[in-house]
């Protein structure tokens, strides 16, 4: 996944962000009424951002949308999605329009864990390929605009929120839970998980320590379980709290995904041409941890109609478990709000 990112520092240097003065608003499914946009409207922001909050704000043209004019919100049809409590208009990437992959293929191939890996050896892997690709997004809202400041800064992202609704808080040195700005929460963010993915007693790197996976008719169990407690990365020479250390970071990892999409997917990732490269690393994200148990669907809730629409559209295989949690009746109701299903 790494080579999505070949063309972004070309297309930051020597360019602004700022789009055209001739140009049109992206379209966000629904309007405040409640019916469908057509092209024209500008899209609902998270609330812990204003950086459209500016009337003269203009966007680059996007495709006529093809969205009927006569659908609506309201009624018991909505049912499925009354429980996100979603703001109107919808949020930009619940559009089917702007919700697509730059990866063709099943998903699976890759987040399944091949069968000859050993599991501690395949998250390690895992932590450390998704992690530089979220900071490869994470250092485009650090990009510093005309004005000096940051995409993300104090000032747009007063709180590390993810919508309306959800709201993360950091534990400080007496473990005292705390409101931070998004900027400051990820920098300590990436700080913690630097220093976990660096330490060689939770990362280690030393070729003699790896292991392959046993196979499970050919092995006998007194033997694949060496007849005392078994834990993931044992086997590899990762500790007993190995895995309890790549949950907190796959959640944390997540909580920075919600951030982008609910504050900066417009400004600065659709005006950089890359809503694609965001909506693929992170359903590969999402796929991934699920099918590790690195990621619950309780911790999924911020994003959950995007992967509702995800499993609705095909995105999601099967028989993967994001899909097996995913709430299909919503999904396929964002798909009928944009004339798709």
């Amino acid at each position: 996944m790494s080579n999505l990112f070949s063309g972004i520092n070309a297309r930051l240097r020597g360019a602004s962000s700022k789009p055209s003065p001739n140009s049109k608003s992206p379209i966000s499914p629904t309007s405040e009424d409640g019916k469908l946009n057509s092209p024209g409207g500008l899209s609902q922001r998270s609330l812990s951002s204003s950086n459209l909050s500016s009337p003269s704000s203009k966007l680059p043209p996007v495709p006529a949308s093809p969205l009927p004019p006569t659908a609506t919100m309201t009624g018991s049809t909505d049912d499925e999605l009354a429980a996100y409590h979603l703001p109107k208009p919808l949020p930009l990437w619940l559009n089917p329009a702007y919700a697509k992959q730059i990866v063709k293929g099943n998903f699976m191939t890759l987040s399944r864990r091949p069968k000859a890996v050993e599991q501690g050896e395949w998250v390690a892997c895992q932590v450390v390929e998704h992690y530089r690709n979220l900071w490869n997004f994470v250092s485009i809202v650090y990009q510093k605009e005309e004005n000096g400041q940051s995409i993300c800064n104090p000032t747009t992202c007063p709180r590390m929120s993810a919508g309306g609704n959800h709201s993360y808080t950091w534990l400080n040195n007496r473990f005292e839970p705390i409101e931070l700005p998004a900027y400051e929460y990820m920098t300590l963010m990436q700080r913690w998980i630097s220093g976990k993915v660096d330490d060689e007693k939770v990362f280690p790197t030393n070729p003699a320590g790896v292991s392959f996976s046993q196979h499970q008719q050919l092995t006998p169990s007194a033997i694949a379980t060496d007849g005392f407690d078994e834990y993931i990365g044992k086997r590899s020479g990762f500790p007993k709290e190995f895995s309890t250390i790549c949950k907190t970071i796959f959640t944390q990892m997540f909580r920075v995904y919600a951030h982008l999409y609910w504050a900066h997917f417009v400004e600065p990732f659709y005006h950089l041409n890359l809503e694609k490269q965001l909506n693929s690393c992170f359903s590969h994200f999402v796929l991934a941890g699920m099918e590790m148990a690195m990621l619950t669907p309780q911790e999924l809730e911020p994003m959950q109609p995007l992967l509702d629409l995800w499993a609705a559209n095909g995105t999601f295989p099967p028989d993967s478990k994001a899909y097996e949690s995913a709430n299909l009746k919503a999904g396929n109701r964002l798909l009928q709000l944009a004339g798709m299903a």
